[in-house]
């Protein structure tokens, strides 16, 4: 198999061509569910979900609570799916959600080790690339008391994913289209919510402390200065560990002395909660300004500012939080994204991901071990330096509602002939819930990996890793960690 190189001047290879795009679907559903107590909630989902032949499709999936009184309730995890065609007009899917994480517990609701199951069957109506319908559902979380059958909605867009093989890594390559996941630019922001006088905690107390937050967004333009964006954060200090907020947002700037300085505003909607704070449903709003700088090197920094409310809940902040963004696919400035001149092509790796972690230390003083189920994704920045991300939630063992988003830099090897990679990896973050001791909610993980490639072209993955996690405001929190991933490579 060729090795991921980058040609010599001297004996160039050919450009690289785009490989056969693949369909892929963005789906979102609505999924009432009666709780042990009796309370009526609703789970509001989101799929990107990429299409292997005509009939199956596997992805990504997110689900949060979004009616009741569980605001902070969420699963991720992914999603397989099998379609079948009754008429031009109308199809029929069955699918299978798998993932993990959890909420607020008591005596009478309790999400066991974290692990939820949503088989699910639909009919749905096609209108152009757009499709709605209704499912019948039914949401388990196995080892808790969580279990019940409903019919809820499904809408869902048909897209296209375009990418290039794993294999044209470090060669230039040319598209008229967005690659891989769509997205133009990630950023990785650190910051700060002071809540206002009037917020609360679930037990009606005040709860005024500063909360530090870790977390990522991704944003495609539209042009130079508008965007969509979509981020997730956890706190990561302040004593509100498990807090979790997943938006989608909108923004627009301007040029400010010059076209490098750029100043506007941005809007956000979501689900948000846990770490005790009252979110209620779960539904968020925020809104503020922004300042970002499209440095001359292709990297974005950016200060956004603003407020945070929960509508239906005891929760409002003013937020600050400085960011460093990266580009995905063409510029971080959201300009000359699909230019007439070749890129480099980077590769790009989406994994599912087991973690073992077996001496996890919980606040009431016992130690358990604890299974993660995770989404990873790494991009290789050079041929031997990589970005790395990992979030994901505690599915077996005893702690429910354990969830962790963690971002960070690996080195790794080249590409023998015999498809094999080694590396290793740092990552820092935010974590908690579920009843596990991590301090203020920042932690840290190191691993060693050995990964090899094999199908076609090389894009299915399988990784294998061990290491270490801690947490860094607790030194006595820290426990080795074995990791199993299954992935799929792409080029963009």
């Amino acid at each position: 198999m060729p090795l991921l190189a980058v040609a010599m001047p001297d004996q160039p290879f050919p450009s690289a061509k785009l490989a056969a795009s693949h369909p892929a679907a963005v789906e979102f559903s609505w999924t009432p569910l009666r709780m042990p107590n009796g309370e009526r909630i609703a789970l509001a989902g989101g799929s990107y979900l990429l299409a292997f032949n005509e009939e199956w499709g596997f992805g990504p999936s997110v689900y949060g609570a979004a009616k009741g009184n569980f605001g902070g309730l969420f699963t991720a995890g992914f999603t397989a799916q099998r379609r079948w065609r009754l008429s031009p007009g109308t199809h029929l899917a069955a699918g299978l959600y798998a993932g993990a994480g959890g909420g607020v517990s008591s005596d009478q609701v309790r999400f066991g080790g974290g692990l939820m199951l949503r088989p699910e069957i639909s009919l749905r109506a096609d209108f152009g690339p757009w499709y709605a319908g209704a499912a019948l559902a039914q949401i388990r979380f196995p080892s808790g008391n969580i279990s019940g059958s409903s019919f809820g909605l499904v809408l869902g867009r048909m897209t296209g994913f375009a990418s290039f093989d794993p294999v044209d890594s470090g060669r230039q390559g040319r598209a008229a289209v967005r690659t891989g996941l769509g997205m133009d630019e990630i950023t990785l922001f650190f910051g700060a919510d002071k809540p206002s006088g009037s917020s609360r905690n679930r037990s009606g107390q005040p709860s005024l402390a500063r909360m530090g937050k870790a977390g990522a967004e991704m944003r495609q333009y539209g042009d130079i200065g508008s965007w969509w964006s979509l981020e997730g954060a956890g706190a990561a200090e302040g004593g509100a560990d498990g807090y979790m907020e997943l938006l989608a947002g909108v923004g627009q700037d301007w040029a400010l002395f010059g076209s490098s300085l750029r100043i506007g505003g941005q809007l956000a909607a979501g689900l948000g909660g846990g770490g005790n704070v009252d979110t209620g449903n779960g539904w968020l709003l925020r809104a503020g300004p922004s300042l970002r700088w499209l440095t001359p090197w292709g990297a974005t920094l950016r200060v956004d500012g603003g407020l945070t409310r929960a509508p239906s809940g005891h929760f409002s902040s003013n937020y600050l939080r400085i960011g460093l963004g990266l580009p995905l696919d063409g510029s971080a400035a959201g300009f000359d994204r699909l230019g007439d001149g070749g890129r480099i092509v980077h590769l790009n790796q989406l994994f599912v991901s087991v973690q073992h972690l077996p001496q996890l230390r919980f606040k009431d003083g016992r130690s358990d071990p604890v299974t993660h189920l995770a989404s990873l994704m790494t991009r290789e920045l050079t041929p031997s330096l990589y970005g790395v991300a990992q979030a994901g939630s505690a599915a077996l063992g005893h702690a429910g509602a354990y969830s962790f988003g963690l971002f960070g830099l690996g080195l790794q090897t080249r590409q023998n002939l015999a498809s094999t990679r080694f590396g290793i990896e740092a990552l820092l973050g935010a974590a908690g819930g579920g009843g596990v001791a991590v301090g203020g909610g920042a932690v840290l993980q190191a691993e060693a990996w050995a990964a090899w490639a094999f199908g076609d072209s090389d894009r299915l993955r399988l990784r294998a890793g061990f290491g270490q996690w801690r947490s860094l405001r607790d030194a006595s929190q820290s426990s080795p960690l074995l990791n199993l991933s299954l992935g799929y490579g792409f080029g963009t």
